[in-house]
C-alpha cells in the first residue's frame, strides 16, 4: 500500500502494509534512525515523536492513521539543534548512556512548546512516561525547567 507521509515538514511516499508501525517506517524505510526502539509496547518513551504536536509513541503507531499528520521527529526538531530543548540538554550535560535521550527530548519540546512555563509537577507528570535506564531523572527535569526559560526568553 502506498501512503504518503508528512515528516519533518518534507512529502515522503513509502510502499508498505497499512499495519506498519511507524516507527519501522521511519527506521527501515526512511532511515531515520534518530528514533529508538525499546520496548515495542508504548512503555517506555524512547520512540516518541510528534504527531501534530503531540508526543506519541511510534512503535505501536500504524501509519495508515497518518495521512495528513504532520510528524516531526528528532531530526527534525531543529535544523541546527537550537530548539530550547537541545540547547538546555547540552547545558545540563543530561544524557549518560543517551539511548533514551531522543524520546525524552521530543517529549520534553512537546510539554515546552504547549507550556513554556511549567511547574515541577507538570514536568515530572509529562516526563513519567519516558523510561532512563541510568536514571538521569533530575538532570532531565532541570533541562526541562531550563529549556522552559529559554523558550519564554525567545517569545
Amino acid at each position: 500500500m502506498s501512503i504518503t507521509l508528512i515528516i519533518n515538514k518534507k512529502k515522503h511516499t513509502v510502499d508498505v502494509d497499512e499495519d506498519t508501525p511507524l516507527l519501522w517506517v521511519l527506521r527501515d524505510t526512511l532511515n531515520l534512525v534518530g528514533t529508538k526502539f525499546g520496548c515495542g509496547i508504548e512503555q517506555c518513551g524512547a520512540c516518541t515523536v510528534h504527531i501534530n504536536g503531540d508526543a506519541m509513541r511510534s512503535c505501536t503507531l500504524p501509519v495508515s492513521l497518518l495521512k495528513n499528520a504532520e510528524i516531526t521527529t528528532i531530526e527534525g526538531l531543529s535544523d541546527d539543534n537550537s530548539h530550547p530543548v537541545q540547547v538546555a540538554w547540552k547545558e545540563i550535560d543530561v544524557p549518560q548512556c543517551g539511548y533514551c535521550q531522543s524520546g525524552q527530548i521530543m517529549t520534553a519540546s512537546a510539554l515546552v512548546n504547549k507550556n513554556n512555563n511549567p511547574s515541577n509537577d507538570e514536568i515530572k507528570q509529562a516526563m513519567k512516561g519516558n523510561i532512563c535506564r541510568c536514571a538521569t531523572y533530575k538532570r532531565i527535569e532541570e533541562a526541562v525547567y531550563v529549556a522552559a526559560k529559554l523558550t519564554q526568553e525567545k517569545a
